[in-house]
């Protein structure tokens, strides 16, 4: 049984970190390198004191050469802009690489001064990566080198709609998302009035029209759908630290029953072990805690003629580190649950 050497760049952030956390629990993998660029010198376990005996290594500076060649898959968890200027030269001293973050999310680098505001530097590498999300693209997950993982509101979107749109029952225009997210999404250092007393007792909106998200979610919508589409998106900022709720709506295409529509769910999601499809009760944070699962439930207003769509994940989990995990299995030839068979914390 082959150890996968693996290093995460950007361990002292939320996603970096649980990235380190899922893969102390992976049965074939060996930790090599976990950096840090505020936090260089500092002891992991310091930082994040639930990884104590289990990763006490020190985070050093990135120096992708040397990180690249001892390690056979590379985690980058660092802000949007970050990762493009590393990755070639991970990818050239021999590392697959996974970016947590959006660099390589979107296929058009004409769109990433529009949604992100930077110029990208290495549009070369756009063609070969593929979007993470096994769902859709799980074959040539398999293939690629270069995996650009899904973001946390995208994710928990993009599968609760699509059952719907990839059987035409619904009209591709008109589509509202109304996405809720716990402040960990702000990632550790916050900031930006994500604090805790600006959060708690508090429910609000942020980047109305304009959530970098939209992109990717309406790019890969428009693969399911096979016509370009558009989406409104709308996330909001609630008191608790994990969790993804998004709910969709979108107006049907044809008469569709609530029966017709959960057997929709089930046959494109009855082989995939990380979606539960829900009947008699509706997805909730909680319920995925911790864990890699996506619940979805669909609802029909027979009144409206409106498909209602909702998904719950962990946003650092299936929103981030353990859909990583999922997509190094993949890219291994591991069965995509090892090292992520497990329920969430409850309560």
């Amino acid at each position: 049984m082959k150890t996968i050497k693996a290093s995460v760049i950007g361990a002292s952030g939320y996603g970096g970190a649980e990235a380190v956390r899922l893969l102390t629990m992976h049965p074939q993998v060996e930790i090599i390198h976990v950096t840090a660029e505020s936090q260089q010198g500092q002891i992991m376990s310091g930082l994040y004191p639930n990884l104590r005996s289990f990763v006490d290594q020190t985070m050093i500076a990135v120096d992708p050469q040397r990180i690249g060649r001892d390690s056979d898959i590379t985690f980058v968890s660092l802000p949007s802009g970050k990762a493009m200027h590393l990755v070639p030269a991970l990818l050239q001293q021999g590392s697959k690489v996974i970016d947590i973050a959006a660099d390589f999310r979107l296929r058009d680098a004409a769109l990433y001064p529009t949604w992100y505001k930077v110029t990208h530097s290495a549009p070369e590498y756009l063609a070969e990566a593929v979007y993470g999300l096994p769902e859709l693209h799980r074959a040539a997950i398999a293939k690629t080198r270069l995996v650009a993982n899904p973001g946390c509101y995208p994710a928990a979107s993009i599968l609760a709609l699509l059952p719907l749109l990839r059987a035409g029952v619904v009209q591709t225009t008109g589509i509202m998302i109304d996405a809720k997210s716990g402040v960990s999404g702000a990632g550790r250092g916050g900031g930006g009035g994500f604090g805790f007393s600006e959060t708690n007792e508090n429910v609000r909106a942020y980047s109305v029209t304009g959530h970098n998200h939209t992109a990717e979610i309406e790019q890969e919508l428009s693969g399911i759908a096979r016509t370009p589409l558009r989406v409104v998106f709308t996330p909001h900022l609630i008191p608790m630290t994990r969790g993804i709720f998004a709910t969709a709506y979108a107006l049907l295409a044809r008469q569709l029953s609530e029966a017709e529509a959960l057997h929709l769910y089930e046959e494109t999601y009855k082989d995939e072990p990380f979606i539960r499809v829900l009947h008699d009760t509706l997805p909730q944070t909680k319920a995925t805690l911790g864990s890699n699962f996506c619940d979805v439930a669909v609802k029909i207003d027979t009144r409206t003629s409106t498909a209602i769509a909702l998904a719950a994940i962990d946003n650092l989990g299936r929103g981030a580190a353990g859909q990583a995990v999922q997509n190094m299995n993949l890219m291994f030839g591991l069965p995509e649950t090892t090292g992520l068979q497990f329920p969430g914390l409850f309560p």
